[in-house]
């Protein structure tokens, strides 16, 4: 990772936020907000009189109106046409629709990010941005980040790019000028680690406590629901999931679905594995763990009881295994993914 610089310098880093009508609003203004804060909020850490460490244009195809996938409209301030140069240029959010997205509709845009990376810019996407960074064929044979639920389009659109959705934050590139960040607002750990390289470690302290921000330090493991591949095509694999859906807290779910498939061990975990990218038992395990995120979300239950209820008599057997599929220990994720009280007995309003 760069060393980040003491100062920011007397001349402000140029930020080109690219607006395009695949994006959502919320990621584009809350990175503009937050990248922009000392010029918005007069922070702190700066000198009296020194200028702003960064200066944040939303540029897109063309200047003027543009209405977002969010039905919010944006003002795009600088066409690309008319930004030669940028420091870093940040893709936010974009809205994949049922279809998936669309290669080759923004031929525009992939040329000039292609030629902001030539000229020395750092290329950055938060979430889904990724889908139009990765068009311009820069992130082949590198490591990237997505949001989970995207991860399989994703990986099926450009399968030449290492796609590791369980991270917040990835950096590659020789010069450390790919940057990516996962799930929703893993944006705020994109921001705080752009500002701390070129602005240093106390400005992103401020901005941090400012907007209240936190780095997601554990990943985001304990974030993602477990579904199983069911797009396999394997009939008998297929029939042997469903049943497992509503049995998996059984004795022996393993031996129970190989008997009812009615073929020869070693070919179901063959085929099971196959189909799955998991093992028989593996896949009992990460199911049994999904229902017991739901139990320790939901209910006030003892992680005991919820041991057994999910299929394991040793607690201190789940309790190890709990935190290493999750990455954190039940009580821990209890703590943070529990609804708080004062919202846990609301009636909806009519």
């Amino acid at each position: 990772m760069a060393k980040p610089s003491a100062q920011a310098g007397p001349n402000p880093r140029h930020v080109s936020l690219v607006a395009l009508p695949d994006g959502v609003v919320s990621t584009l203004f809350g990175i503009f907000d937050v990248i922009n804060a000392s010029a918005l909020m007069g922070m702190s850490h700066a000198a009296a009189g020194a200028r702003p460490p960064f200066q944040v244009d939303i540029v897109g195809e063309a200047e003027g109106p543009l209405d977002s996938a969010s039905g919010v409209p944006i003002n795009v301030q600088r066409s690309i046409d008319t930004v030669e140069t940028s420091d870093i240029v940040i893709v936010p959010s974009v809205l994949l629709r049922p279809q998936g997205w669309a290669k080759g509709r923004y031929p525009g845009l992939v040329n000039w990010l292609q030629k902001m990376h030539d000229r020395g810019a750092v290329l950055c996407s938060a979430c889904s941005g990724i889908f139009l960074l990765a068009e311009t064929g820069l992130f082949d044979g590198k490591d990237a980040t997505v949001h989970y639920s995207y991860a399989r389009a994703f990986a099926a659109t450009y399968p030449a790019v290492s796609i590791h959705p369980e991270r917040t934050l990835v950096i590659s590139g020789l010069r450390e000028e790919l940057v990516t960040s996962g799930a929703s607002t893993t944006w705020h750990d994109m921001m705080l680690y752009l500002i701390a390289r070129y602005a240093g470690a106390t400005a992103a302290q401020e901005v941090a406590r400012l907007f209240a921000l936190q780095w997601h330090q554990d990943g985001l493991t304990p974030y993602i629901i477990f579904e199983g591949k069911s797009d396999h095509g394997d009939a008998e694999i297929a029939s042997a999931q469903d049943w497992l859906s509503g049995h998996f807290s059984v004795a022996h779910p393993v031996e129970e679905m190989i008997k009812q498939s009615k073929l020869a061990e070693r070919t179901f975990k063959r085929r099971f594995t196959s189909a799955t990218g998991l093992s028989p038992i593996a896949y009992v395990q990460r199911l049994r763990i999904e229902d017991a995120k739901r139990r320790l979300e939901r209910t006030d239950a003892s992680v005991d009881e919820i041991s057994w209820r999910v299929g394991y008599e040793d607690a201190a057997f789940f309790r190890r295994l709990f935190k290493r599929t999750t990455g954190l220990a039940p009580g821990a994720y209890r703590k943070r993914f529990r609804i708080p009280d004062f919202a846990r007995h609301l009636q909806p309003s009519r």
